[in-house]
């Protein structure tokens, strides 16, 4: 059966005066994408999908490029939108999540209910699968709108889940049911 895993993009470059949504690797980040890329090899992943994101977008090339697979960007996969929220502390980033998740009818961080989040990067995972339906799909995300997908097939705790992704990391589902095969939460450096 072809798989679909969902990976969450390596660390990012943090800069407080800039959106998030336009963060790059850091250098620790681009280092872990050839583990990542030596781990995700394994499930022989076809092509190697991305965000628009600058971090899901570096981590997606440096995997496909070390894989040898093609590589493309599609609409729909970012995070849920927060371009209205300035930042945050750990703690207050966390409890906002943590809301987010508990209320995912209601409009209580960002621009985009945790409802919207998910049924947009669905759509878009939709329709990823359908231009590959027999293919092994790698799509490089970010960890709060996978994790609403994957609590849209798995009796998961949101937030636990969220906060144990770490970055890189990724979830191997299998397709079409999407039944969680595997989580690998962390990717820890190994020299190649």
């Amino acid at each position: 059966m072809p798989k679909l895993i969902l990976v969450k993009h390596a660390q990012p470059q943090i800069d407080p005066f800039m959106p998030a949504r336009e963060w790059p690797l850091s250098p620790e980040g681009k280092l872990l994408c050839r583990t990542l890329a030596n781990k995700l090899a394994a499930y022989e992943p076809d092509v190697i999908v991305s965000s628009t994101e600058p971090k899901a977008v570096e981590t997606a090339r440096i995997v496909a490029e070390r894989l040898q697979r093609p590589f493309e960007i599609v609409e729909g996969l970012h995070e849920h939108d927060r371009s209205n929220v300035p930042f945050y502390s750990p703690q207050v980033f966390e409890q906002s999540v943590a809301t987010f998740f508990q209320q995912p009818t209601e409009l209580v961080f960002g621009r985009e209910t945790a409802a919207q989040a998910r049924e947009r990067f669905s759509r878009a995972i939709e329709g990823v699968l359908e231009k590959y339906p027999d293919s092994n799909v790698a799509i490089v995300a970010h960890g709060t709108v996978m994790t609403l997908f994957v609590a849209a097939h798995a009796q998961i705790e949101s937030f636990a889940f969220w906060k144990g992704l770490g970055m890189p990391s990724f979830v191997v589902m299998e397709r079409p049911g999407l039944e969680v095969l595997e989580v690998v939460n962390r990717i820890e450096y190994e020299e190649l």
